[in-house]
């Protein structure tokens, strides 16, 4: 049987983020932490610097191979960058 959720009417029940939102989040963070500008990091990783703006405001839903080109231009891994939003949703 399906589980029974209450919402008092005091509180407000905010959603989950979503996981293109948090990614970006991420991944603008780690850019402007190592001074990067945008049109840098996009060149090293390959894709336009729209894209990545994109990407950093949660507009794309990119696919593995771009977050893995992102990540590699920024220095880091996907390892790294997943455990960080995983922190960051533990706060």
């Amino acid at each position: 049987m399906g589980q029974i959720i209450r919402i008092h009417p005091d509180r407000r029940v905010e959603p989950d983020p979503l996981w293109r939102e948090l990614l970006g989040g991420k991944l603008r963070a780690l850019r402007e932490q190592r001074g990067d500008r945008l049109v840098d990091v996009a060149a090293r990783a390959g894709i336009s610097p729209q894209y990545l703006s994109e990407m950093e405001r949660g507009v794309k839903e990119p696919s593995s191979e771009m977050i893995a080109a992102v990540t590699g231009a920024l220095g880091t891994t996907l390892t790294r960058l997943i455990g960080g939003i995983s922190a960051d949703l533990s706060r």
